[in-house]
């Protein structure tokens, strides 16, 4: 049994949007996203970072060990590119990502970084809405992650 919850969505305040029209991308178009906030975790635990538009998976973290955190921070970037413009099977997006926490118990800074380049099922000739969320290896009530900042840019 696990537990997803979205730590990104578009219905937060602010400027712009998490969505881009159908045919709206160009080759070489680049996105960063950056967010962060706070977290617990209890002991033994795995996290799994998906960035998604709609069911299409963009990146995946993977299931990865996190364990014995109360209160900490922490901040992922995502960094997107356009490869190929087309439908599926021939539009092509590369994405990277990190996701980093500072334990306040011993102040070290622990983390893990993943990338995907999804050549398959990405579709620049719909509308695309980023959507960012995060699985627990387990349903635990000491697992608790909230995001405070959320910002998305168009990098030239």
């Amino acid at each position: 049994s696990d537990w997803s919850s979205d730590v990104c969505s578009s219905d937060l305040g602010g400027v712009g949007t998490l969505s881009v029209p159908a045919n709206g991308f160009s080759v070489g178009d680049s996105f960063r996203a950056v967010m962060s906030g706070q977290m617990n975790v209890a002991n033994n635990q795995t996290i799994r970072i998906r960035v998604k538009s709609g069911s299409v998976l963009l990146a995946d973290s993977g299931a990865q060990s996190i364990t014995n955190i109360t209160g900490d921070t922490w901040s992922l970037n995502v960094d997107f590119t356009i490869r190929q413009i087309g439908a599926a099977g021939v539009a092509a997006l590369a994405s990277f990502g990190t996701f980093h926490y500072t334990k306040t118990a011993n102040g070290t800074v622990q983390g893990f970084a993943f990338n995907t380049t999804n050549t398959t099922t990405f579709d620049t000739t719909i509308s695309n809405t980023l959507n960012i969320t995060v699985q627990w290896g387990s349903t635990n009530a000491g697992n608790t992650i909230h995001s405070d900042v959320f910002v998305l840019n168009k990098t030239y």
